[in-house]
């Protein structure tokens, strides 16, 4: 019987391309996909597939929110991470919430089909380099590892900066993420004090400077 496969990305020439690289495989089909967390969330409730695969960006929550739910409800459904940011910074938060897979988009479609096939036998699927810190920070602890100040942030504001880097205002971020503007607000103190920034004009600049480098 074939591998059974969800597809969740914001783009539609991505999830035509996954599903190109997937149909072409014996073992493997399609049966279904969404553009957003609330379709997927329906989507692989009436499809109940065998594997999903998620990008880290999506509109309204991200790709990180969206494992953790799919997982509150499906747990024994595995999820593969598919996204074009850097693994060093969100393989290991996509672990934690839950992904058993992590494949950038630059890699050759052979490591999505590869990745596929390890994690519907119950294994995790990790680049090497992404491996090494993991052991490297179980061995030696994570306090003795070298990370960036953005490892600092909890998943929801890393996700706020990368909204204010976008360019979306308080309101716009709020309404994105359905929770309120005090809690917005809450978000981007915790942020400037984690970051040792001075102020709102200093958060807007490291964001946007943040947004530029992970579409580099």
């Amino acid at each position: 019987m074939a591998t059974r496969i969800y597809i969740v990305d914001d783009h539609p020439l991505v999830r035509q391309g996954l599903a190109q690289i997937i149909e072409k495989e014996a073992d493997m089909e399609v049966c279904g996909e969404a553009e957003n967390s609330p379709g997927a969330m329906k989507g692989v409730g009436e499809t109940n597939p065998d594997v999903v695969i998620v990008d880290i960006s999506l509109q309204g929550n991200n790709g990180l929110e969206l494992i953790k739910n799919i997982k509150a409800v499906y747990e024994n459904i595995p999820i593969l991470v598919f996204s074009m940011h850097d693994e060093t910074i969100y393989a290991q938060r996509a672990l934690r919430a839950g992904a058993k897979a992590y494949v950038m988009k630059k890699e050759p479609s052979t490591k999505i089909v590869d990745a596929i096939h390890r994690i519907t036998k119950g294994e995790i699927f990790v680049s090497p380099s992404v491996a090494d810190q993991v052991l490297h920070q179980i061995v030696n602890g994570p306090n003795n590892v070298s990370t960036s100040p953005i490892d600092r942030l909890t998943d929801r504001e890393l996700e706020v900066v990368q909204l204010i880097g976008r360019g979306l205002s308080t309101r716009e971020i709020a309404d994105s993420l359905n929770l309120s503007v005090k809690t917005i607000e809450s978000h981007r103190a915790h942020v400037k004090e984690k970051l040792n920034l001075r102020n709102a004009t200093e958060l807007v600049q490291f964001s946007v400077q943040w947004v530029d480098q992970q579409v580099m």
